[in-house]
């Protein structure tokens, strides 16, 4: 994920490179990602939002190290308006959920990603795989947290969303010896 973000603003894709990353480091869903501001990303270390979907509140902070990535896309873009929205296209008008994964398509295809299927909702996907795995021997209470931050019922749920049950279903398969 973060050499994608790094490729894509290498090629000058700096929208995509900022879109990628803020949905692997915040675990938002798209259509809170859309209604971001460089305002909102630029102006402190978190920021508040109204999740779409469930119509709660939620806190979020931007980590240090990704701070810099999005004010060094902020400069390349040489924004104005900081009130704008993060994510528009040349028309001016903030992308389409369907727009981003035709452009997903492309990137996927472009970068030789070796990933099933790649859409909006594998950023979020990806925060949460990654949260676990940076988590080590403290997994079980980094799934809680996640349950907590993705509205899930319970950490079950969790497992599941994030394809950890069913990887960890398929290692039984390699507990036998031969």
């Amino acid at each position: 994920m973060l050499s994608l973000v790094h490729k894509l603003y290498r090629d000058k894709e700096y929208r995509l490179s900022l879109l990628i990353g803020c949905g692997s480091f915040f675990g938002l869903r798209i259509s809170d990602i859309l209604a971001l501001t460089w305002s909102m990303l630029l102006d402190d270390e978190k920021f508040v939002i109204i999740e779409k979907k469930t119509g709660k509140r939620r806190e979020i902070k931007v980590n240090s190290n990704f701070q810099k990535h999005i004010e060094d896309c902020y400069m390349a873009l040489a924004i104005t308006d900081k009130g704008e929205k993060c994510f528009i296209s040349r028309k001016k008008v903030v992308y389409s959920i369907q727009r981003i994964n035709i452009l997903f398509k492309v990137v996927k295809s472009r970068y030789g990603l070796k990933i099933d299927h790649f859409s909006t909702h594998s950023m979020r996907k990806t925060f949460g795989r990654k949260v676990v795995e940076a988590a080590g021997e403290n997994s079980e209470f980094a799934l809680i947290k996640l349950s907590e931050l993705f509205n899930h019922s319970d950490t079950m749920t969790t497992r599941r969303y994030l394809g950890l049950r069913s990887q960890e279903l398929l290692e039984t398969y390699e507990m036998l010896s031969f």
